[in-house]
């Protein structure tokens, strides 16, 4: 397994959750390391941003578990992730919003197993 890491326009690196080495994988991750290089947000910003759409596409656990150290590197808390599944409910939808909890909790549950997996290698 390895940390994918993705730097930012300021020189910081956002860290994301170890993934296996797989060609999927460094696709996606590639993908998200040229979104911040191009982009002006703030970390914190950047994960506020990923967390609104992941929560309005409806995207499953593993997405979530992708940007879950990088969110976690941002600053941002669950209590953070909460506030932004409140304003975006109005927009969302009850379903969606239910939906994007419980793939959040998933998400979480996936990034942890994987960062213990990391740990015992």
């Amino acid at each position: 397994m390895k940390l994918i890491r993705g730097s930012t326009p300021k020189g910081t690196t956002m860290s994301y959750t170890p993934v296996p080495d797989t060609p999927l994988a460094d696709t996606l991750m590639a993908m998200s390391g040229a979104s911040i290089d191009r982009c002006d947000l703030s970390d914190r910003e950047m994960m506020i941003a990923r967390i609104s759409a992941l929560a309005a596409v409806g995207a499953p656990s593993m997405s979530h578990a992708f940007n879950a150290g990088a969110a976690a590197g941002s600053g941002l808390t669950l209590e953070d992730a909460q506030a932004i599944l409140i304003a975006v409910a109005p927009v969302i939808g009850t379903a969606r919003t239910v939906a994007a909890t419980q793939s959040i909790a998933e998400g979480l549950g996936i990034a942890l197993a994987l960062l213990e997996a990391a740990s015992e290698e």
